[in-house]
């Protein structure tokens, strides 16, 4: 994001979200390898190299929250989304907080 500050969110942030029944969109930028050894069952998968082509399929009315395996490639993918006009929060510590912090019946890798 040029000249601004990227927002982030903790694992447990995002787990009283979903308590909560907050309505947003989880958006993983993942590759299908990722994909296919863990993943958050309500988000919505769309790898970091086809987001540009993508875009339309997120929607612009509700906040995003992106995760990556540990927050690098999302909080890339929520900088280009606010250049975008979106409210991109990028989820600080990726899968990989979630499954040390939140639920660890999903696998680490």
């Amino acid at each position: 994001m040029i000249g601004g500050t990227l927002k982030s969110i903790s694992t447990q942030e995002l787990n009283d979200l979903f308590s909560k029944k907050s309505d947003f969109t989880l958006l993983d930028v993942r590759e299908n390898e990722e994909i296919a050894i863990a993943k958050i069952q309500s988000s919505t998968h769309i790898p970091m190299g086809q987001i540009v082509d993508r875009i339309d399929e997120i929607d612009k009315n509700k906040p995003v929250i992106v995760m990556c395996h540990s927050g690098g490639r999302s909080a890339r993918v929520c900088g280009y989304l606010e250049d975008n006009g979106y409210d991109a929060t990028n989820l600080s510590g990726g899968i990989n907080s979630w499954s040390i912090n939140i639920d660890p019946s999903v696998p680490q890798y």
